[in-house]
């Protein structure tokens, strides 16, 4: 009667087991690093470490490790952030800006460790210490960008119907188009309409001119695009910088919130963040000469000159064919043994591309990069805003077939080829972005939240456990055993999916313990009120846990539904709360149902007769 099942005390072995092997890293903490990767995308390798290792030697700079990971990126390990600040300083120095080096924090875990893919659980910024910046979107400048891309293919449309007209103009959401003969206005209409029938087209003010304006919703789902969009492209500059878990996320109508935590250098993180980028494909005038038209400081009539990243001129027609934001995919991949880039355009893209392309076999095409930023200068004492725009072609191919919407840009080295599709993809932001907020969070902060932290989780803690100790004896021995390995499995869990503890995340681990407790206490009386009753050691035991069970669920699972709403609702360190506090009500009720059973048959299992129980 008093035999708990083989099988459960192995699920409980194995789970414990698997959980300290998860959390064991966070045992080894983490420690200031630097993480470098070559500008031109290409892998370092173990044998690149000798010049990093002879650099820091004559700078007197004393590190902890220095390797090369899967990705083919370099890390140093270092005892402080000092140390890691001056090791930045001299390889950009001595390098001359040949890598991208981002500060950040690495694991201290055991090479065994790392190579079973196991680390610690990420910091919240609050923890970590790192950057927090909040992004006003110009979501008006997005709604600016689709009427000048409307503008040109109205263009077009109209040239294909035949109808003439003097311009073609956008502002805001609308578009003014005038005519040549206003007679020609309903077909003007006509035209428009079956181009894109989500406009408004109406006529104008005066004969001839005919309105096209975006709608209300249109305007809106635009607005949101650019902000899911800047989002996207967020997540893969930070990607570049090397941050782990980032948080970026929508705040209000028109914000993003960025977490960046471990990183201290605020100025490469801003402009990097910071810049609006878009891309065009143009055609490469294969008649001029571009050296030509750079010495003498004028492009022929229909062309504009351009530079590649190498400074060469490069001379591309005026029309474009189509732009970043008719780019819905971008990878890289492999053409006959050659790396190359797949791109993937929207309808109206492809059809440009089609007929560009079915016009021009055999011609070089280009892939223009264009970014913009605004910096705060002084002039004449005072801080104004300055708008800054660079233009570079970063890709050369020859038209070798006819396509749409789908096709390859060949011609490229494999790091080459990675950095196009990753700029192609999600390098360009919909719209441009201002900072409304930038909050440097220092790493002694961090290290003072996380003390302070852990100071009141484990005085939490101890205060729980002796209370249990004293007042169940040995059971309260083995509530302590299972409180432990309730926290040990939240480390694991945490560590397992990558998810990030915050300061509020404390909190609910603390939270959580004491609901664990509640648990044990539960079934504790339980069985103390089956022995009162005159009931055997093993039938009160068994008894304790069949009446405490639905006491237990029910109160977790309505902790449950409220962990639930708030991570659901929540934001930042709600979220944080929510999602701890979840995981540890799972983690309680295997802790409390099924590990402290385990523990009550390790310690009374083998006793043959029980006349007392320690309770």
């Amino acid at each position: 009667m008093h035999q708990y099942p083989l099988w459960k005390s192995m699920t409980v072995l194995a789970i414990v087991l698997a959980s300290i092997l998860l959390a064991l890293p966070n045992v080894y903490g983490e420690t200031a690093a630097l993480q470098m990767s070559r500008k031109d995308r290409a892998a370092f390798t173990g044998a690149d470490a000798g010049q990093f290792e002879q650099l820091l030697a004559r700078e007197g700079i004393a590190y902890e490790d220095l390797y090369a990971d899967a990705d083919g990126r370099m890390w140093i390990r270092f005892d402080g952030v000092e140390r890691q600040l001056e090791a930045r300083d001299a390889i950009n120095k001595a390098f001359e800006g040949q890598f991208a080096v981002a500060t950040t924090f690495a694991p201290r875990a055991p090479r065994w460790l790392t190579k079973l893919g196991l680390k610690p659980m990420s910091l919240g910024l609050d923890l970590r210490g790192g950057i927090y910046l909040v992004y006003e979107v110009d979501v008006q400048g997005a709604v600016a960008q689709l009427t000048q891309v409307l503008e040109r293919d109205l263009r077009k449309v109209l040239r294909e119907a035949r109808i003439p007209y003097d311009e073609v103009a956008a502002a805001g959401p609308q578009l003014t188009v005038t005519l040549k003969d206003p007679a020609q206005a309903a077909d003007a209409r006509a035209a428009i309409s079956a181009f894109d029938p989500g406009l408004q087209v109406v006529d104008g003010a005066v004969p001839g001119q005919v309105l096209a304006r975006l709608t209300e919703d249109q305007v809106r789902q635009r607005q949101d695009f650019a902000i899911q969009q800047n989002i996207t492209a967020l997540k893969n500059r930070v990607d570049a910088l090397g941050v782990a878990e980032p948080v970026i996320q929508r705040q209000g109508l028109n914000r993003i919130a960025v977490q960046l935590p471990g990183i201290q250098d605020a100025a490469e993180v801003v402009r990097v963040l910071g810049k609006v980028a878009t891309l065009e494909f143009r055609l490469v005038d294969p008649v001029n000469s571009p050296l030509e038209a750079k010495r003498s400081g004028r492009a022929p009539l229909g062309t504009r000159l351009y530079e590649d990243r190498q400074g060469n001129p490069v001379l591309l027609k005026r029309d474009v064919i189509a732009t970043g934001e008719q780019l819905i995919d971008a990878s890289s991949t492999l053409s006959q043994g050659e790396p190359a880039v797949d791109v993937v355009l929207d309808g109206r893209g492809g059809e440009e591309m089609l007929r560009t392309t079915r016009e021009n076999l055999g011609k070089p095409m280009a892939v223009v990069f264009i970014e913009k930023e605004r910096e705060l200068v002084e002039r004449d004492g005072k801080k104004v805003v300055v708008d800054r725009s660079s233009e570079e072609v970063i890709s050369v191919a020859t038209i070798r077939g006819i396509f749409s919407n789908r096709f390859q840009i060949t011609g490229l080295t494999a790091g080459e080829g990675q950095e196009l599709a990753k700029l192609l993809r999600a390098g360009a932001l919909a719209a441009p972005l201002y900072i409304v907020e930038q909050r440097l969070i220092g790493p002694s902060l961090g290290k003072d939240n996380i003390e302070r932290g852990f100071l009141a989780l484990a005085i939490g803690m101890v205060g729980t456990l002796v209370f249990m100790v004293v007042y169940y004896r040995m059971f309260g021995l083995i509530a302590v055993g299972a409180l432990v390995m309730n926290v040990v499995m939240i480390t694991a869990t945490l560590s397992l999916f990558g998810a990030a503890l915050t300061l509020p995340g404390i909190a609910g681990i603390v939270l959580t313990v004491g609901m664990a407790a509640d648990a044990n206490v539960l079934i504790y009386e339980r069985i103390r009120e089956e022995l009162r009753n005159g009931t055997t050691p093993w039938a009160a035991i068994h008894g304790g846990f069949d009446h405490a069970l639905s006491a237990i669920v029910d109160g977790n699972i309505t902790t449950l539904i409220a962990a639930v709403m708030l991570f659901a609702f929540g934001t930042g360190p709600i979220r944080g709360f929510a999602l701890v506090l979840f995981i540890g009500i799972l983690t309680t009720l295997f802790a409390a149902l099924m590990g402290t059973r385990a523990l009550i048959q390790l310690v009374y299992g083998r006793r043959g007769r029980l006349e007392r129980l320690s309770v």
